[in-house]
């Protein structure tokens, strides 16, 4: 222990790159692999992990993010606490890998879940979304054909004027899915309008982040007989404000707002405003969905599909089956396992 009876804690920080089985496209990006800061924190024997991608539009680089943690080692491992953390790091990818491992090493130490620690009841098996990326109307529709054992699908859409002809493809190929559509920011007011009517027809439930950010005044007046979803426009708490009345849906991302500890938060603050909640990804292995998955508790909406779209995942894995995952306590955030 250290002079303020805080646990010494022995710090590994490193770069991982995963490469996606496809390359995946959203409205400005097209990806092909995905590159994660991997955390692990040691004290007395015991190991927690956090894994943090950072956020690729705020070019919240893995590198940068490694540099974030490294400048604050030695902090760290004199024993720094999660509260300390919100207040030593902004919003982003290192203090989400920081702050998942420390609730991980937590859990450890005291023998409690984190879901106990959380406060929460006894987790459940979570339907998510699989996201299909956007293609050409055929490709994508081929796409949501193969993730037969989906019960709920998002379609990515972009700034171009096929979006219609995507959607109705991919309806055509899977009437029986729940169906969700996310823009990126790709939409402006007109292109919506337009496209509007076929996403009802198509059944569409959510359009996620339909503009861009800085542009919630859009969502002002707004026709909206599909639930709206803020994403991008909502980092963490200090954006919750400006979204009462403009949509329906807050979007929680571990990686936007800076780990569990302000998503847990934010899922506090968000209730109270009258928001339903989601919570999603930006792609990682199932040791980010792990933590994703105790915010998905809280969620009537779920995006946790990250793993799947990786040519390698880690073991202990998240299990997706019939739709649904399942992350083990033995995954991420569950006691220490005794030999």
């Amino acid at each position: 222990m250290n002079n303020n009876g805080q646990v010494r804690l022995q710090l590994q920080a490193r770069i991982e790159r995963r490469p996606t089985v496809a390359p995946f496209h959203i409205t400005g990006y097209t990806f092909t692999a995905f590159e994660a800061v991997v955390v692990t924190l040691e004290a007395d024997g015991l190991v927690g992990e956090g894994e943090g991608l950072g956020v690729y539009y705020k070019q919240d680089t893995p590198e940068k993010m490694l540099a974030q943690i490294e400048a604050l080692r030695g902090r760290i491992e004199a024993g720094l606490t999660r509260e300390q953390l919100q207040r030593m790091l902004p919003a982003g990818g290192a203090r989400n890998a920081l702050d998942c491992a420390l609730w991980d090493l937590e859990a450890k130490r005291s023998g409690k879940p984190v879901w106990m620690l959380a406060g929460q009841d006894q987790p459940k098996a979570l339907m998510t979304t699989y996201t299909v990326g956007a293609d050409q109307p055929q490709v994508m529709a081929e796409r949501a054909r193969a993730f037969a054992s989906a019960r709920a699908i998002k379609l990515k859409l972009t700034d171009d004027d096929i979006n219609a002809q995507r959607v109705l493809a991919v309806r055509a190929a899977r009437p029986d899915v729940w169906l969700m559509v996310d823009a990126n920011q790709g939409f402006t007011r007109e292109s919506f309008a337009r496209l509007l009517p076929t996403l009802v027809e198509a059944r569409v439930d959510v359009v996620e982040q339909p503009f861009p950010i800085g542009k919630e005044a859009w969502l002002d007046g707004l026709e909206r007989p599909i639930r709206i979803a803020a994403d991008e426009s909502v980092q963490d708490r200090s954006d919750l404000q400006k979204l009462v009345g403009r949509v329906d849906i807050i979007n929680i991302k571990l990686d936007k707002c800076g780990g569990l500890t302000e998503a847990l938060a934010i899922v506090t603050d968000a209730r109270k405003l009258g928001f339903e909640l989601m919570v999603g990804n930006m792609s990682g292995s199932s040791l980010a969905m792990a933590p994703a998955f105790v915010v998905g508790q809280c969620c009537s909406v779920v995006d946790l599909d990250g793993p799947t779209f990786l040519t390698t995942d880690r073991s202990p894995a998240a299990s997706y089956e019939d739709g649904y995952i399942w992350c083990a306590d033995e995954l991420w955030g569950g006691p220490a396992v005794v030999a």
